[in-house]
């Protein structure tokens, strides 16, 4: 099984699945574009698929917003950031090959037909870094969990 096939699992729905594997290739190509000096090729790929990213970051935030409430802007900044990272990392360990071996995800994209095909191209490439995934749950903290408790106990007495 692939990494989006463990990422899938993540989400409640093929919807939000969605929604994470296209996040997870317009990153893969903002990488492209930085490392190997494509900003042609992802300028062209923005501006052709432009309505379609717009509207897929809008349900980026509003599931962030569902999943995190007030904290939203915050998680979402540093799923994104830590994505592209990750992706950027795993660009390293390939060395040379990098480059050579990932713009054609380029070609392929800009050979659709219809933006309506872009989420499900995103999703077979499996873009995800292992580490990261898709529709993680948020992770509670000691920190949160205690200064909930505290404000508990203050509003009961």
């Amino acid at each position: 099984m692939g990494q989006a096939a463990d990422a899938a699992q993540r989400c409640a729905t093929p919807s939000e699945q969605a929604v994470f594997d296209l996040e997870a290739l317009k990153s893969q190509l903002m990488v492209l574009a930085v490392t190997c000096h494509s900003d042609t090729e992802y300028n062209a790929f923005i501006r052709r698929f432009q309505t379609n990213l717009a509207e897929n970051e809008h349900e980026l935030s509003e599931y962030f917003k569902h999943t995190y409430g007030r904290r939203s802007q915050g998680e979402q900044d540093a799923y994104i950031t830590t994505m592209a990272n990750e992706q950027f990392n795993y660009g390293l360990k390939q060395g040379t090959d990098f480059c050579p071996r990932n713009m054609a995800l380029f070609d392929e994209a800009m050979a659709l037909e219809t933006p309506a095909e872009l989420p499900l191209y995103a999703a077979a490439k499996e873009l995800f870094p292992p580490t990261l995934g898709a529709c993680a749950a948020p992770v509670v903290t000691v920190a949160a969990r205690t200064t909930t408790s505290t404000s508990n106990r203050h509003k009961t007495k």
